[in-house]
């Protein structure tokens, strides 16, 4: 499976942005999908995961109710809804396809390269 994030941008507080990881792969709708981000001079961050149906999800405290996780396994591709963006958001988001476990923890074996998201305050 080869990853690929787009999306990522400039944006002001509060604002809403929206990533798409695309996919290669007839396998896609076999594996979660996670999001990951890192900001500069810290160490890299779970942020959410999607499984493979798209009907089960999983946040980091710090996201929730803000950022919603979907995916359309018929275009091969993941979301990443961000909603009332704060500075702390800031950082290359990441995503990854896991095809074994679950969450946080789960085997991400595939990565996409990142994309940057910074908010302004």
């Amino acid at each position: 499976v080869q990853l690929q994030a787009s999306g990522g941008g400039l944006v002001q507080t509060g604002d809403s942005l929206r990533l798409s990881c695309a996919a290669s792969g007839r396998t896609f709708s076999s594996y979660h999908v996670g999001w990951f981000r890192q900001a500069p001079g810290k160490e890299r961050e779970f942020v959410g995961t999607i499984n493979g149906s798209g009907d089960m999800t999983q946040y980091v405290n710090s996201v929730k109710g803000r950022f919603t996780i979907s995916r359309e396994n018929a275009k091969n591709t993941v979301y990443l809804q961000m909603n009332m963006l704060k500075p702390e958001d800031t950082g290359v988001y990441y995503c990854a396809a896991a095809g074994r476990g679950w969450g946080q923890f789960a085997s991400y074996d595939y990565w996409g390269q990142g994309t940057q998201v910074t908010v302004s305050s």
